[in-house]
């Protein structure tokens, strides 16, 4: 019985490490890539940055961002999200 517990033991500390090795890497590839975006929306600006696995997504993100804090209720923020960002750059 000894040999089994300790077998077992040593099962879940290797399954423990692979796990939060997967969950650190997996978190490390979705914020790859960080951009600052701005946004105009009936004549107000907003810029925000964010971070995403691909570029398309962190702006997209940050899009998001600031068209909720420059619109007033769905209707408008889903205007403001079909519009172009006004400029967007990578930050290093």
């Amino acid at each position: 019985m000894p040999n089994r517990s300790k077998q077992m033991r040593w099962i879940m500390v290797v399954g423990t490490i692979v796990l939060v090795g997967i969950l650190l890497y997996s978190s490390f590839q979705q914020t790859g890539k960080k951009y600052e975006v701005c946004m105009t929306f009936h004549g107000t600006s907003h810029c925000s940055k964010a971070t995403g696995a691909t570029p398309e997504e962190a702006i997209r993100s940050a899009q998001g961002i600031d068209c909720e804090l420059v619109t007033n209720g769905r209707d408008q923020l889903m205007a403001c999200m079909d519009q172009s960002p006004t400029s967007s750059q990578e930050v290093k």
